[in-house]
Formats: C-alpha cells, structure tokens, sequence
C-alpha cells in the first residue's frame, strides 16, 4: 500500500494539532491524535505517535502528559501565555489608530496564540466609550516604511491632508509633497505622530500618522542634525501637550504639594521641584504653550498655575477671561 504523500509531514500536523486542540484542560489521548492524522490522510501507530511526541519535546515545544481521571497529551508553557495574549488583543481593540478592519485581522492572528478552547476566552470586546477608529486604512503601512526611513536615517516625501464634512480628502500645500527627515513616532492622545525635520521650513515638526498618504522612502541622508545636535524624542513629546504646537517657553509653575507627583507624572521623575513655603512647590521647565496646555491647567482647579514668564501669564488670562466672555 502506497504512503500518503502528507507522511512526510507528520511531525507538522501534530505540532499543530497540539498546539491548535490542547492546553491543560484539553489534553488528547493517543487514539485521538491517532484520529486526528488520520483524518489528515497520515497513517499513525502507538509506538511511532509516543516517539514523535518526544522528538517534539527535544526541538522545544512543551509537550506534557497526564494520567489519571483525564489522561492525554497537552501543550503547557507557550511563546505567548494566555494572559499575555488578553492583553494584546486588549490594546489593539481599544486602540485608536488601528482601523476595524485591521483590528479584527490583527486579533484573529492573535488568536491562533492560544489553543480553540483559550480563544473562546479572548471572543471579548474592550468596551471603550464613544470609541472611533481611524479612516485610514494605510496607516499599519505607513507605520513601517516611517520606521524602515527612521532605521536608515534617509528623508521621506509625502502628501498631507485633511477630511471635509464629506469625508472626503483635503490635500494641504494643494497637494504638494512634503520633504521631511523621521526623527521618531510619538503614540500621543490615541494617535500616531511622526517627528520629523521639515526640510522647507527648517525646523522641527510632527504630523499625524493616519493623515499622511504615499509615503516614499528616498535617498536622501537625514538633515537637521546642525539644528538640532542633541535632539530628544521624548523630551519633545513632553513639551507638547495633546500634540498642539506653539511657542515655546521656560515656564515656572507653582503648585500644592499634593500635585507633585501630577508633574512628575507629566514631565519625568527628573523634573526638580523647589518648596515654596510649607504648602506649594515650584518648577521651571520648557513648555509648548498652546489651548491644550491651558486646557490642562484649567482641569485642576487652579491646584497649579503659572507665574512665569510674563507673555505665559498675560496668555493664560486671556484664555480665562475668554471663557468667562462665553459663559455670559
């Protein structure tokens, strides 16, 4: 009798089945693995079944067995445990940036991880209220060729646009491309930011991820290593609040001694905080200022406020006195 041409491959489809059908609480007896290759059209004997499994054992997979009330053979340790693969799922579903059609075939992926019996226990939404996913399906691209550009240090060209109040695309620059040099992504907000030197306007800039469209990798070398020689990613990101731009200035802020970790937590546990009497602090750091960074002042009750400089000051109430004017 001729061997099926899946024999060859026998050490293939237990692995699988192991992997795919088992896990502590699903272990499959030897005629069940039996079965299984059969039903792959592979011939299986006792003997032969117990040696692959050892020989599974040896290249690394977890095979364990257990006898008793339910006796079988089971995967144990995986390369991604159950609760680690819970709380991917948990990111990509509550994740902004990622679009519905990616998040579902990302989490599908994922779910090949566990064993059928785990993914029944990963079948479960992150609730997130109001939440909205991007329009832009290119993004998961975009991601990689930002990170192909960044590793070469070469200079990408793209377009940049906005959506209308009909969903549709509204290129800036009349649809002229950008030149810029990646520096680094900032996840900012629920979104995606590429920090970037702008090559036209000579300075340092950041663009969203999902509003950039054919993107090219070129040959041209990186630039703005003259302006900026000692340039920090995340110390950018820590200036600008919800990614809004603006001047930027030292800024002294004063503040109760029960907000110090709220700084801390903003700006780095390397932040200096001085007292200022027996009950407040002050700190002197650089700040983008913008609506979102008074946004962010206004949200704790005046527990913090700015002292210094005085155009900060002077813009700050401005800022309130508006809001007080629409109130009226």
């Amino acid at each position: 009798m001729a061997k099926s041409p899946n024999q060859k491959t026998k050490l293939l489809h237990l692995a699988r089945m192991l992997l795919r059908q088992t896990d502590e609480d699903h272990p499959l007896t030897v005629a069940q693995i039996i079965g299984g290759l059969a039903r792959a059209d592979i011939k299986a004997e006792r003997k032969s079944i117990y040696d692959d499994l050892e020989a599974l054992r040896l290249f690394g997979l977890d095979v364990q067995c257990r006898k008793g009330k339910a006796p079988g053979w089971f995967i144990g340790s995986r390369e991604f445990e159950l609760p680690e693969v819970k709380l991917l799922m948990d990111a990509v579903q509550s994740s902004r940036f990622i679009t519905q059609k990616k998040s579902d075939a990302l989490i599908r992926k994922l779910e090949s991880l566990a064993s059928v019996h785990q993914a029944g226990q990963l079948q479960r939404q992150v609730y997130v209220s109001g939440r909205i996913k991007v329009m832009n399906e290119s993004i998961y691209y975009n991601i990689d060729k930002l990170h192909t550009a960044i590793a070469a240090q070469k200079a990408i060209t793209f377009k940049y646009f906005d959506y209308d109040l009909t969903r549709q695309k509204v290129f800036r620059r009349d649809g002229k491309r950008y030149t810029v040099s990646p520096y680094g992504l900032i996840w900012n907000n629920e979104n995606y930011y590429l920090v970037a030197f702008d090559h036209a306007n000579r300075d340092m800039r950041h663009y969203r991820v999902d509003k950039m469209t054919e993107i090219a990798v070129t040959c041209l070398e990186r630039k703005g290593k003259d302006q900026y020689p000692d340039f920090q990613l995340a110390q950018y990101g820590q200036k600008h609040f919800g990614m809004y731009s603006g001047p930027e200035l030292m800024v002294t802020l004063r503040g109760r001694r029960d907000k110090a970790g709220l700084v801390w937590d903003r700006f780095g546990q390397d932040v200096i905080l001085v007292p200022d009497g027996e009950e407040h602090f002050t700190v002197t750091l650089p700040v983008v200022v913008s609506p979102q960074f008074f946004g962010w002042l206004m949200g704790l009750d005046g527990s913090l406020t700015i002292t210094a400089p005085r155009q900060a000051v002077q813009a700050y109430r401005q800022k309130l006195n508006a809001a007080l004017e629409l109130l009226s």
